[in-house]
């Protein structure tokens, strides 16, 4: 039976590949990379915070290659230092998921431009860094890639009180698609995942304010707030050859949301 007619579990199956993920000192970030491991790649890790948390631990546990590196992607130069230590490391770049991402809530009056700034150049313009530096060597050793974008819900509504981190992620969701536009035909696969409600550091507010948690958990289907073990899948899939004919879509893992 051919690949065409049968599509067996060795194609989740990620051996010899490299992977970078971004904002994996804990959270989603931490989840995926311990994923991707799990499924045989070799994971370099990423945060702000200099303590490399437990994801690299995990990665080793799973039998694969790690390193930690922290640095700020709002500053252009951690991007190219960020690619530059993962081919170091490895040898090469095979798979990119750009997780990192921060939120500054304020009324949109009175939104500080210094959240502004800070949002579109961690949340969107270093998303575009990394993948420009990741896919110019994916194309220079012609053996295509993977590059995996965290979206949201916001990718698609407007929110409350996130002015820039809405902007940023509708435009995740828009590079996404041009990037797979000019990359698909060369191998490599741009997708996204727009979690939905998700129990991390970035909903703690949320969570803690008992009208709005309420209000959310209402509207999802499901019925509870997400894990981070819950985008896990999805990573592995869109990472993985499973998804080779997978270009430029944004999958939510919402729990039902966007359905509601």
């Amino acid at each position: 039976m051919d690949k065409g007619e049968w599509m067996n579990l060795e194609a989740f199956q990620m051996g010899g590949k490299n992977a970078l993920v971004t904002g994996s000192h804990r959270g989603l970030g931490a989840t995926i990379a311990v994923a991707l491991a799990k499924a045989g790649a070799n994971v370099g890790c990423h945060g702000r915070d200099p303590n490399p948390g437990v994801a690299c631990d995990e990665v080793r546990a799973a039998g694969r290659k790690t390193f930690y590196f922290s640095a700020d992607l709002a500053n252009s130069n951690s991007c190219l230092a960020l690619v530059e230590k993962t081919i170091s490391e490895f040898g090469s770049i095979d798979i990119l998921v750009n997780n990192a991402g921060v939120i500054r809530r304020a009324p949109a009056a009175e939104y500080p431009a210094a959240f502004w700034d800070e949002l579109i150049a961690v949340n969107l313009t270093a998303v575009f860094h990394l993948s420009q530096l990741a896919a110019r060597h994916m194309l220079e050793r012609g053996t295509g890639g993977k590059i995996l974008n965290i979206a949201s819900l916001l990718s698609f509504q407007g929110g409350i009180l996130v002015p820039a981190y809405a902007a940023a992620k509708g435009g995740v969701a828009q590079l996404t698609k041009a990037l797979a536009n000019e990359w698909a035909a060369k191998g490599i696969n741009v997708n996204a995942i727009a979690p939905g409600y998700m129990a991390t550091d970035n909903t703690t507010a949320l969570r803690d304010d008992p009208v709005r948690s309420r209000q959310i958990l209402a509207r999802i289907p499901a019925g509870r707030w997400g894990e981070p073990s819950d985008i896990a899948g999805a990573a592995v899939f869109l990472c993985s050859a499973a998804s080779d004919y997978v270009h430029g879509h944004v999958l939510a893992v919402d729990g039902g949301w966007l359905a509601r």
